[in-house]
């Protein structure tokens, strides 16, 4: 089933079977993955490399969009999940061994995945404008799937929730993988396209792609708060 005609996969290309979206505030969860100081602040950097020069002209176009659209998006679909009473939940990378023994294995590789974010490193912290407040979960992974590496899925069947919408970075890592393992345990899941990032734009629009129609039914912020409503 389709609920729109972007980021049509060539499996879904002549899929006539159209609704629309459908949430039920009372079962439905917000799930914001890894927005933390780390992925989404543009790194300070005084007297740079040549090399880091490089890095931060790479990047600049990702930190761009962060700034610009994908914390802005978040920041208002968190409000409105609050002022509606809904329940929110956040995952976040961090290990509890300084070490980082209790990492997964991606999360020890080499390159862009070799990093350490111990409880307590700022830099592992939630960016405040999303900071959680009291009585929403905050789960702590070591792993790219929310679910896989901790209680998430339980926690989130104990209280009835049966669709959550997703938002965060990397689109086409944690979030992808978050959202697979989502559907594989029979939850309904909306991706917030434009409150969620890759490395690039094309990687984000390669994930999404890959994502819709059965993983997820890939939404933008705009429609995702015309189907929440404002009213109680």
């Amino acid at each position: 089933m389709r609920v729109n005609d972007r980021y049509t996969s060539f499996y879904y290309a002549l899929d006539e079977d159209w609704g629309k979206i459908e949430i039920d505030r009372k079962k439905t969860a917000l799930l914001i993955v890894d927005m933390q100081n780390y992925f989404v602040r543009r790194p300070a950097c005084e007297n740079p490399s040549p090399r880091e020069q490089l890095e931060n002209q790479r990047w600049s176009p990702f930190y761009d969009r962060i700034e610009q659209e994908t914390i802005p998006n978040n920041v208002k679909i968190l409000a409105r999940f609050r002022r509606l009473g809904m329940d929110v939940a956040f995952a976040r990378i961090t290990c509890q061994r300084e070490d980082g023994r209790d990492r997964s294995l991606d999360h020890k590789s080499t390159g862009f995945n070799e990093l350490k974010l111990p409880l307590g490193d700022p830099e592992g912290e939630i960016i405040p404008e999303l900071r959680p407040i009291r009585d929403e979960l905050v789960v702590m992974k070591t792993t790219d799937s929310a679910l896989t590496g901790t209680n998430l899925r339980l926690m989130l069947h104990n209280m009835g929730i049966d669709t959550v919408v997703v938002t965060g970075v990397f689109t086409d890592q944690c979030v992808s993988c978050t959202v697979r393992s989502l559907a594989d345990e029979s939850f309904r899941v909306y991706l917030i396209e434009d409150a969620t990032m890759a490395g690039t734009l094309e990687l984000h629009q390669q994930a999404l792609t890959m994502l819709n129609n059965i993983y997820c039914h890939v939404i933008n912020t705009e429609e995702l708060l015309k189907a929440l409503g404002e009213g109680n």
